[in-house]
């Protein structure tokens, strides 16, 4: 996947994830089938699909997933009979998928859910789309955050009044300050999330989006880039204006202008 900070003459690095693959490993042990995993109790509740489901744990948000973000979930999965079709949970990895992209039980599931909430679904066969089952599957799942791809800022125009700037004509304001106290060398890798607009608006990138956090050389971006994390710690965000010549100058199939990227430092990987 190619992440549009690279130089052209980088090669795509691959992101980072919570679902990373690992080397083969033996196959987790089963977690064992509900009680109830055979029909839905009485207390389920059931919509007009056929999709029955119940409250296991309440959450503690208030907004529930919607058409462009990206969940974080864990999962167990059984078929009616007790047998464990898929966890999440089993392989001690949580799952990051645009919400869009999941099954249609699954979408009217995680509709209902707020963050930090577990339910227990009875999707009917033709509501899901489980590896390897026939009939009815029974899924545990917590939905453990919402990832939001953020709308355009107001000021992507134009740096505002209370911007900093360098001598370079790199713009920049701290969102959220960070808790580290180490900045980035030219040397370091680093794992940031970020999104990316042209100043009219318009959206071109979005680490969000995908549900991954990109990780890269400071050295390997373009030259706003580099500039800009220098000066951060982790966990901080910032919004930079990042002028034309910092930026792509005018090279092939690249955004142009002047961009704005809102960008968080998840992690300094290698100092």
């Amino acid at each position: 996947m190619a992440v549009f900070l690279l130089a052209l003459s980088l090669a795509p690095i691959a992101p980072v994830v919570q679902a990373q693959a690992k080397s083969p490993a033996a196959a987790p042990e089963p977690i064992p089938a509900p009680p109830d995993v055979a029909a839905p109790p009485a207390d389920a509740q059931t919509t007009a699909s056929g999709l029955a489901y119940k409250v296991i744990a309440p959450g503690t948000g208030t907004d529930h997933p919607a058409p462009g973000d990206v969940v974080e979930v864990h999962y167990t999965s059984w078929s009616a009979d007790g047998t464990m079709v898929d966890s999440s949970v089993a392989r001690g990895r949580s799952v990051v998928v645009p919400f869009a992209g999941v099954s249609p039980g699954w979408k009217e599931g995680l509709e209902l859910m707020v963050k930090g909430e577990k339910r227990r679904l009875w999707v009917p066969e033709g509501l899901s789309s489980g590896k390897g089952a026939k009939g009815t599957l029974v899924y545990d799942v917590e939905l453990i955050d919402i990832l939001r791809v953020p709308p355009a800022p107001p000021d992507v125009a134009a740096p505002p009044a209370d911007a900093e700037r360098s001598k370079s004509g790199l713009a920049w304001k701290v969102l959220k300050p960070g808790t580290g106290t180490t900045n980035p060398r030219g040397s370091s890798k680093v794992l940031v999330h970020y999104t990316g607009w042209t100043t009219d608006g318009k959206m071109f990138d979005s680490s969000i989006k995908r549900g991954k956090p990109a990780l890269f050389g400071v050295n390997e971006v373009i030259p706003g880039w580099t500039e800009g994390l220098k000066l951060m710690v982790e966990g901080e965000s910032r919004r930079f204006w990042i002028p034309k010549n910092l930026a792509y100058r005018g090279q092939s199939g690249k955004p142009e202008g002047t961009l704005v990227f809102d960008v968080e430092l998840v992690k300094i990987t290698r100092e």
